[in-house]
């Protein structure tokens, strides 16, 4: 991630990126609002987050990549469609000299809202 003073809000995160990089971060984000639009804008461990019953995914602009972090779960149920970028348990890379698969984000975050909404049910029925 690219060294910069504590952001408060996810424009003024992207607005710190290189202007390449923010035409992608701000298609992510809108990518995001489409699938997800009650969910809520914040900025976690100095990352763009979405929160909708708890956090839903991250993401962020390095180097060479932009970072996608969906979750463990997120990227376990989409292991197979992932499968052509490099990433780790909780994170996906998307190179910055590639396409930017906006469709499968969309995805991915429909599967984490539902995916909360359940947990958020589940703790409402033990109470």
């Amino acid at each position: 991630m690219y060294n910069s003073p504590k952001h408060t809000s996810i424009d003024e995160y992207i607005s710190r990126m290189p202007e390449d990089v923010q035409d992608r971060l701000q298609k992510i984000r809108q990518t995001i609002h489409e699938a997800a639009p009650d969910a809520e804008e914040t900025i976690s461990y100095q990352m763009p987050a979405f929160r909708q019953n708890g956090i839903l995914v991250y993401f962020a602009a390095f180097k060479n990549h932009i970072g996608f972090f969906p979750t463990a779960s997120g990227i376990e149920k989409f292991k197979e469609q992932l499968s052509a970028y490099e990433g780790s348990k909780g994170t996906v890379r998307f190179p910055l000299d590639e396409p930017v698969p906006y469709e499968l984000i969309s995805r991915i975050v429909r599967y984490r809202v539902e995916e909360n909404r359940r947990k958020a049910e589940v703790k409402r029925k033990k109470k």
